[in-house]
This record gives C-alpha cells, structure tokens and sequence, in this order.
C-alpha cells in the first residue's frame, strides 16, 4: 500500500535557487555561472512577494544569503530543501531526465554559431524550399517572426533557429507552409540529428499566423524528441500499471517513453494549472501520479531577461497555488520544483546552471522541516520508493522523511 495513493510534480521550468558548486563550469554569453540565482535575484532586484510558496518553507531553503523578500517561516505547512544536478548539462531534457533519475554523462549538442550548412542544405534538397540563413543562430521566437515573417511570406524561404537549448527549430506561417507540410520538414530534420555532431533533444514546428506587424504563434506547435537511453521511472510505474498523466511538454521531452495519458500541450501556465486541476479531479485518477512542466517563466521571461515578467510570472502562479491545493486529497503529494535555472538579470540569454527548490505538501503531514539537500533524481527515487517500483540510474529517496 503505497503512503500517497497519489503524486503531483510540478516543474516550474527554470526556476533556479543558486548556483550550483560546479557553476562556474558552464558559462553565458563567455560569462562563468557562478554569480547566478533565480530566485534570489529576482527577489533582491524587483521584489518577489510569493506568500502561498514562503509557507510550504521557500524562504527556509538553506542560502548563503537569504531570499531578500521571501520570509522564512518557522512553522512551515510542508517540508523544503534544494537540489543538485549530477548530469553533464543545465537544459531542459537533461534537467527532466535527470529528475526521472538518468544522469546523462554526455551533453546534447548545442549550435551558437547556428546549424552547419550541411544540415541547411540537406533540409533544403527535401523540402524544396530554401532556408533564410540570416536567421540560422540562437533567436527568441517571435523576434525571427517578426523579423522574417515577412520575408518568408513572400518567398516561402524556412526559418530555421535554435536556442539555448539543443533544438532545431523551424518556424511557418500557416498560410505560407501548410502544418502537413512543416510536420515532415521536421520529422526529415528529426532523422538527421540523431547522431552526433548534431544529436538534437527536440525538433519543434513553430507555426505561427497574421500579418507583419501582428504575428501570432498558434497552439500546432509539434515537438519531435529522442527518447531516454534509459528506462526512467516513467517507464517503471508504466510497466506495473501505474497511471501516468503528463500535462504541458512532458509528453514531448521524454517522447511519450512511460507515459500512458497525455493531457497535451499548455497555451499559458494558467491554462497548465488548469489541466492539471481538470487531471486532478478525474474520477478514473484514484492513483497515480502526475507531471507537469510549466514553461512561461522560461520560455518567456528568462531567456528575454525580463526580470519583472519573471516575478510577474511567479505571482501568478503562487496566487493560484491554493486551488491546486485545494484539490488534493488526503492521501495526496504535492512536489514543486524546477530543472535548471534562467536568472533573467544574467549575462547573455542561456539557463544557468543552478540549485532547483523542492516543496512538499500533503494534506496528511504532520511535521514538517527541512529536507536534507540531494539530487534531481531524488525525486523519482521517492516516487519509486512510495509506488513500490525500482528506481532508475541514480536517485535517493526521501519518502521516510515526509511525515
């Protein structure tokens, strides 16, 4: 009989606690990573005011220099610690996969300098379209629309980008290069970087519609990724019949690999809460657990480094933290926590490599505390250790420190 008959990860996407111990290993715009930290300065620059959170014992995570605007609480309502990466990596797959205990040894490939012309031409000689090489570097997403959205309405050219993460991303007007169309320009950009020099995580269409001056990214979007290594503990409560929801990208970052219910993809973190509020309250879901990424804090304000956007983004979600809650049941878990860090007062535009936060609530605790700092993985290992599953690669649990 497993001690929650349900669990709930919610992976806020790139909320970072500090840097890490290896930080200065991994660098931004040639900038060492050692000085980085989300939350910390979010909250010393423009204020961080995340009540719902500071009560779970956000403010408690042990710092060398306290959250400036986050108290701590001494009488927290769940327990609390930070994590360590041990995987060779601070972007999403890895942060992810790490999390679901794999420790990935050799990093995705990243493309700074933009992808090589043999990959272009390759693209190129299958679609029978060309690709506009100004835009094939590192580009926010809808900065390459408005910059070459007109272009390709015009000529029907393919812009082609990446980012900070190892992706290739290809971006089509829907009137210009219909969705079947984009959809097997990437599955064919899929089949090319499956190796290395350019073993890709994920392939994405990013189709959008409009007119210059007004373009919009739709909800087509289609993720194409390379699927773990190894078995994850996705695949582990998959195999002992375990139900497995998926809500936001998860689905994508581990290619469907465990996963038995896709809630789809997020239009907005609010609309994620609200998919993982509907999965909640699903009669079928009487055990189980859940996964969800929210992407906004990401994808929309750190990598902008739009520090005010960022606690904007925060404060939405702590506001709505309660319904969440409120939607537990006794025997419920709650764990928030993220995959790397994107400090949007950073040099350069890339994650960070950083601590991750750690929450837990259930309706049933009785303590409550400090959570000695671990691993990513040692979140999987909990959630293998409460379901009665094998663990993957690494992990330690903490499931006998939750009471």
């Amino acid at each position: 009989m497993p001690k929650f008959n349900r669990i709930h990860l919610v992976v806020l996407d790139s909320v970072g606690i500090g840097a890490a111990p290896d930080a200065n290993n991994f660098v931004n715009a040639g900038v060492p990573d050692g000085a980085s930290d989300t939350l910390g300065h979010i909250s010393k620059s423009v204020g961080l005011n995340v009540p719902n959170m500071a009560k779970l014992g956000l403010g408690n995570i042990p710092r060398e220099t306290p959250l400036k605007t986050v108290p701590a609480e001494s009488n927290p309502t769940g327990y609390a610690t930070k994590l360590e990466e041990v995987s060779l990596g601070k972007d999403t797959m890895t942060g992810h996969w790490e999390i679901m205990g794999l420790n990935i040894t050799e990093p995705f490939d990243t493309f700074w300098n933009g992808f090589p012309e043999e990959i272009l031409t390759k693209i190129e000689e299958f679609s029978g379209r060309k690709v506009i090489r100004e835009a094939n570097k590192p580009y926010s997403g809808t900065a390459v629309i408005d910059d070459f959205g007109p272009r390709q309405m015009e000529t029907g050219e393919l812009i082609i980008y990446t980012s900070a993460d190892p992706v290739l991303q290809i971006a089509a007007h829907e009137e210009i290069i219909p969705l079947d169309e984009l959809y097997r320009i990437c599955e064919y950009a899929r089949s090319i970087t499956l190796e290395r020099p350019a073993l890709l995580g994920r392939i994405i269409a990013r189709p959008y519609v409009g007119e210059p001056g007004n373009f919009t990214r739709t909800a087509n979007r289609r993720d194409l990724a390379v699927s773990p290594f190894a078995p994850t503990v996705l695949d582990k409560l998959n195999e002992a019949g375990i139900d497995t929801y998926a809500v936001g990208k998860i689905n994508d970052i581990f290619n469907g690999a465990g996963i038995n219910h896709d809630m789809g993809h997020n239009k907005s973190n609010s609309h994620g809460i609200d998919t993982l509020l509907k999965t909640m309250g699903l009669p079928e879901f009487e055990k189980g657990f859940s996964f969800t990424n929210l992407v906004d804090f990401d994808a929309l304000y750190g990598h902008r480094r739009d520090p005010h956007g960022y606690r904007d983004c925060l404060h939405e979600f702590d506001e709505r933290l309660p319904e969440i809650m409120a939607a537990m049941r006794e025997d419920d878990l709650l764990l928030i926590t993220a995959d790397h860090g994107n400090d949007p007062t950073y040099s350069g535009t890339d994650h960070t490599r950083e601590y991750i936060p750690l929450l837990a609530y259930s309706p049933s605790f009785k303590g409550n505390g400090l959570i000695p700092v671990g691993h990513f993985a040692d979140i999987s290992a909990t959630i293998a250790d409460n379901f009665g599953v094998e663990t993957a690669m690494i992990g330690e649990s903490f499931l006998d420190k939750l009471v």
